[in-house]
């Protein structure tokens, strides 16, 4: 773009279309007549074409001109938008903005999105919750939420729903460092063990279940399913010992501390993508586009760390 027009040629162009006389315009703006033709002519000038012609009846739009208008009109509207989103900002002290999180995002994204949301808005509070993916979605959808982070998931389970990617990510397979098959490579040699195995609601689950089908096995009967970060490192690393299947973002930073240790079994067909849920037919707020600049910003930052 041209970086000679600026927001007072858009902005003396769209008042005047809408005004119909430069007179009527001018009064709007709190110009001159003279000042505000000058900056008509300038404009023109700078696109080199007429955008309008002016005659006793007032002002007409030439066809280069009702082109112009409609980009013109959706730029100052934007800028306008803008502005009064930064203003709304400054306004949001006592705000509350609800957010529910997997588990995954709640181990690695989320803390630094919130780190990054808060040195901007540091009035906002932020109820977080976490849980499995259809007690989630359900509550954005019923409203009682205002974003949602997480893994994509069925179709079904993402009616009504908006997703916008943020990374990938596989599940893992992890026991404690000394578990007695620490060095299994394929599912079957875990196939008698305990196993702490994600719920219906997750959105693991199907993935890990299809990836059992292609192997020609049954879901494996001695299973704990548990949806909880806490409770699975917990029962992972005590006496019981079971193999846990987990999205690799909740055991991050165990795997590398070493106090979990990943089976090396194949999971590439695990892999999907975790990003933003919101409700397909509101606008974002603010405070939630804010936050969404900052789960962007985080998940880039993982992908490079």
């Amino acid at each position: 773009m041209d970086r000679r027009i600026k927001f007072r040629h858009l902005e003396a162009f769209v008042v005047i279309v809408r005004a119909r006389r430069l007179k009527r315009a001018a009064e709007q703006l709190n110009l001159t007549q003279p000042a505000i033709s000058k900056t008509l002519r300038d404009l023109e000038e700078i696109l080199g074409v007429s955008l309008m012609t002016r005659d006793r009846s007032g002002v007409r739009l030439t066809p280069e001109g009702k082109v112009f208008l409609q980009y013109a009109e959706q730029s100052t509207a934007a800028l306008r938008q803008g502005i009064n989103s930064i203003a709304s900002l400054s306004e949001a002290g006592g705000h509350v903005l609800k957010i529910g999180v997997l588990p995954s995002v709640a181990a690695q994204v989320l803390p630094k999105a919130i780190e990054a949301f808060r040195r901007v808005s540091p009035d906002t509070i932020l109820d977080v919750d976490e849980g499995s993916h259809g007690f989630l979605t359900d509550c954005l959808r019923n409203g009682e939420l205002d974003l949602v982070v997480g893994r994509l998931g069925n179709a079904e389970s993402m009616r009504g729903l908006s997703f916008t990617a943020l990374y990938s990510e596989s599940v893992v397979a992890v026991v404690a460092p000394d578990h007695p098959r620490r060095d299994a490579t394929r599912l079957e040699q875990i196939e008698e063990d305990l196993i702490i195995y994600p719920p219906d609601a997750a959105a693991i689950r199907p993935l890990l279940a299809q990836l059992m089908l292609s192997r020609g096995m049954a879901l494996f009967s001695d299973r704990i399913e548990c949806v909880s970060g806490a409770l699975g490192r917990a029962m992972t690393l005590g006496a019981l010992q079971p193999v846990w299947f987990i999205s690799r973002g909740v055991v991050a930073d165990d795997l590398d501390a070493g106090r979990l240790v990943a089976l090396d079994i194949d999971m590439r067909s695990t892999e999907g993508a975790v990003g933003i849920m919101a409700r397909s037919e509101e606008n974002s707020s603010a405070l939630v586009g804010l936050f969404r600049i900052a789960l962007s910003d985080a998940a880039v930052a993982l992908a490079s760390h």
